[in-house]
């Protein structure tokens, strides 16, 4: 990891979500540009910026350093409908899973 990390992660993120640093600036509450300063390199978020980004990607920050998740907005989503489902339903998710993974 860089310090083009963060700035790479968020457009990378932001454009899976299909928005423009425009808009996200103005939902966060900042200037218009707010966003391409941080995507530029020209600064960095606050702690607490830079979780309220975080919130509006739809990820943890756990999430957000993990480079492995292509899309963790998709797969927090997917976990969330988990959470109440059965055992017997969960197998049945692991097994489709693990079928359409070796194709």
């Amino acid at each position: 990891m860089n310090e083009k990390f963060i700035p790479e992660r968020i457009t990378t993120l932001r454009i899976k979500k299909n928005v423009s640093e425009y808009r996200m600036s103005l939902d966060l509450g900042h200037s218009n540009s707010y966003i391409r300063s941080i995507t530029s390199g020209k600064a960095l978020p606050s702690m607490s910026e830079f979780l309220y980004i975080c919130d509006y990607l739809g990820v943890t920050p756990k999430e957000f350093f993990d480079e492995q998740i292509e899309n963790p907005a998709l797969a927090q989503k997917l976990y969330s409908l988990t959470k109440n489902m059965s055992d017997d339903d969960l197998n049945a998710l692991v097994n489709m899973a693990n079928r359409l993974l070796s194709k």
